[in-house]
């Protein structure tokens, strides 16, 4: 049975405070001991506080800083080296070892590598989600251009097209469309980077305030910044979406194409 797109939001709200009703009757009786899974509600005290306060908004701003940067830097990149690799045979062929080493190296190991080169402060952490959201991008953006139909290239090249209307016209919308599928991880991932950076050495910004309630055992503060971070992160991807179907108009809707 599938579910009313007009009350799928409530059901999902429901299915939350279900989530949230049970991690409190599980702590309360002590079944979870709340040392180690903390309070929901002491979680959503905090979380009041930190906004009521004032005091999580210069930490919650400096980690959307990154993660926007980290974003907008990871993606242009990926989207244009995986446009021109894809595009270039040769360079492709030259390339892909090196590209695929670096793939499958941790980018976690990457961090304090990034903080000597860069410092503690806002690059190091924009570096470290550059690279993951670089490759996510870059490969959906490569099999995208390799994944456009020779017969629409061929009747577009005797059509007359150049070689910049095929990269307008063809390319970029096969591309596109692979962006957009990665972004929704890509969102995360500029969260990872961002988050993991400002954990392993910052003064500033969320993960500074979950390291600083790890170090005294605070296991309710650390999820409130989870919280606060998954909240924004589900914000951002939202954009992404709302950015999907305001560019991508031209895709048909699920099922449109099917066959009666």
């Amino acid at each position: 049975m599938k579910p009313n797109a007009n009350n799928l939001w409530l059901y999902q709200i429901l299915l939350l405070v279900a989530v949230f009703v049970a991690w409190h009757v599980l702590t309360a009786t002590e079944i979870l001991p709340p040392f180690f899974f903390g309070k929901p509600l002491t979680v959503l005290e905090k979380t009041w506080e930190w906004f009521a306060s004032g005091k999580i908004y210069m930490h919650l701003g400096i980690t959307l800083v990154e993660t926007a940067l980290a974003f907008i830097i990871g993606t242009a990149l990926g989207l244009g080296i995986g446009l021109w690799l894809a595009l270039s045979p040769l360079w492709s062929a030259l390339l892909d070892p090196y590209i695929k080493a670096m793939n499958s190296m941790p980018r976690v190991i990457l961090a304090p590598i990034f903080a000597v080169w860069f410092g503690l402060g806002i690059l190091s952490k924009v570096a470290l989600g550059v690279t993951l959201v670089f490759f996510i991008v870059f490969f959906n953006v490569y099999q995208g251009v390799k994944e456009v139909s020779p017969v629409v290239l061929n009747n577009a090249r005797m059509l007359g097209a150049s070689s910049r209307q095929l990269l307008r016209t063809v390319y970029l919308p096969s591309a596109t469309s692979w962006v957009f599928s990665s972004l929704h991880t890509s969102v995360g991932m500029a969260f990872v980077g961002a988050v993991v950076g400002e954990y392993l050495g910052s003064a500033a910004g969320v993960g500074y305030l979950i390291l600083q309630a790890e170090s005294v055992f605070d296991i309710n503060t650390v999820f409130a910044g989870i919280l606060v971070l998954t909240a924004f992160a589900l914000a951002l991807d939202g954009l992404v979406t709302f950015a999907e179907k305001r560019l991508l108009v031209w895709r048909p809707a699920q099922g449109e194409t099917e066959p009666l």
